[in-house]
């Protein structure tokens, strides 16, 4: 039973949390003025400070337990700044390039404040009849952007795990041929589904989440730029049908995280289309690129998929989180999601988004991406990931031009390198010489971490352990290409010198 209280006791009721608006003012003037601070300091600033574990635990007081008493607001904004800006790697520094994390836009740093202040919940329409709005607006925008069909149905969602997952069960219940929504993955023969052996690793999630198992991926071989082998793919596809399993799903990439290879999406469509197979493209990294006229022959084929993954994060450069599930017939989404519960009192006059993907309660996601868009306009974005395009293969073309690079592969918007000491040129190949550069360049990544000078990721790359450059960061340019050479080479001759003496 509820405890009762006084009614004379709620009358001036006050709360902990609560701010008049001159103390929200107050702090959040304060606030924006050392972002502001923050954002010009950055260029100066390591990328990294490249901390052990145990040195941002003592910053942080990380044995300390949950306060009793509550603390000033001022003092606790200012100690977090204080934490995060001397403790965090900047993905906003302009020789940041590891993995596929963008620089966050300022414009969708506000965003995110308005949307937080507004706190709709665009879970259903009724909930958040603008935000639901702007949702459905931001989507027909990123399908028009990449060429894809703006009728389509789609959300936002965290990333591209949870794009790609979403496709995948859109995929499964429009494709497995029998109520495998209600009976599983156990009421029909056993399934199979097809990537490339460089698809990221949202796949395997995604068949063990949805009941699959990771013994259903077909892993295709790929051929020398990376892409999907369509002869290898026929002869898996006609063993499968043989041995009764259930084909029912081809993922395409449109550039790969590895090396930004891009699948033949027009003939990975035209296999599906003959056989009744779903074709689900992950673009989470590179699908935008599809909106540049120089990069767009690339992506032929891009608007014939059953469904595409893309990531605003990413080459969008919103800030974490908002990837993007897209979907040909909004009727997959539904037939794949929706729940029609007692508890629910929700009208059908506009989309209400719990019908259409896994969540339930979501946030305001789209605000961020819908303001941006307009910052920059279409024209804007496509200078921008030109851009990035332009500033890899500079590194690329340096590397190419210095006696103690190899420039591996240049795709999109990556670069892959590895420092090789002049006297070993001559022995590439080797299996003692390319064991040895694995080792160095590996150490070398290491060394170029540490340095906080810039932050690179690797590939492997036929068997060769390789520096990796992905440039989604509208901060980089050409100069810090030529100082990223610049300390590659140091560092490499160092790094070769101490393995030599060991």
């Amino acid at each position: 039973m509820a405890t009762r209280v006084p009614l004379g006791k709620m009358e001036s009721r006050s709360a902990p949390l609560e701010m008049t608006g001159e103390q929200f003012r107050a702090l959040g003037h304060e606030l924006v003025d050392r972002i502001g601070a923050f954002l010009d300091s950055m260029p100066g600033r390591p990328v990294t400070p490249a901390g052990a574990p145990g040195v941002v635990r003592a910053a942080l007081e990380s044995e300390r337990g949950l306060p009793e008493e509550g603390a000033e607001p001022a003092t606790l904004l200012r100690r977090a700044g204080d934490l995060l800006f001397e403790h965090s790697l900047f993905n906003g520094h302009p020789r940041f390039y590891g993995y596929v994390t963008s620089s966050p836009a300022p414009m969708g740093m506000l965003a995110d404040l308005l949307a937080s202040a507004v706190n709709s919940n665009v879970g259903a329409w009724k909930l958040s009849p603008m935000a639901s709005e702007i949702e459905l607006q931001v989507v027909r925008w990123l399908a028009e952007f990449i060429g894809y069909p703006s009728d389509c149905a789609g959300l936002l969602v965290s990333g591209g795990n949870m794009a790609n997952l979403t496709c995948f069960l859109a995929a499964r219940a429009a494709r497995a041929g029998w109520n495998i929504r209600e009976q599983g993955v156990a009421g029909g023969p056993r399934l199979a589904v097809y990537a490339s052996s460089e698809t990221h690793t949202w796949i395997q999630k995604a068949a063990d989440l949805a009941g699959l198992g990771t013994g259903a991926i077909r892993w295709i071989r790929t051929d020398a730029q990376q892409r999907l082998d369509l002869n290898a793919l026929e002869v898996q596809y006609r063993r499968d049908v043989e041995e009764g399993f259930r084909p029912f799903l081809v993922a395409g990439s449109a550039g790969t995280v590895s090396t930004g290879a891009i699948d033949p999406l027009a003939d990975l469509s035209a296999f599906c289309t003959e056989r009744g197979l779903w074709f689900h493209i992950d673009g989470a990294y590179g699908a935008f690129a599809a909106g540049v006229r120089s990069a767009a022959a690339a992506f032929r084929g891009i608007e014939l998929a059953d469904s595409i993954a893309v990531d605003p994060h990413k080459w969008l450069y919103a800030p974490l989180e908002a990837g993007c599930a897209l979907v040909r017939h909004r009727s997959a989404l539904r037939d794949a999601f929706s729940y029609h519960p007692a508890y629910y009192n929700f009208e059908q006059e506009g989309v209400n988004f719990f019908d259409i993907g896994p969540q339930n309660s979501r946030g305001f996601r789209a605000l961020k991406v819908w303001l941006a868009l307009q910052h920059a306009g279409a024209a804007g974005y496509r200078v921008m990931i030109a851009d990035d395009i332009a500033v890899a293969g500079h590194l690329f073309q340096l590397a190419e031009d210095h006696p103690e690079l190899e420039a591996l592969t240049h795709q999109l918007s990556i670069t892959t390198l590895r420092y090789v000491p002049p006297e070993l040129r001559a022995k590439l190949g080797a299996r003692e010489t390319e064991e040895y550069l694995n080792r160095l360049n590996q150490r070398l990544q290491d060394a170029i971490e540490q340095s906080g000078e810039a932050f690179l990721s690797n590939a492997v790359v036929d068997g060769k352990y390789a520096l990796r450059a992905c440039v989604v960061n509208f901060r980089a340019s050409a100069a810090d290409m030529e100082e990223v050479q610049r300390l590659i080479v140091r560092l490499g001759r160092e790094v070769h010198r101490e393995l030599s003496a060991l």
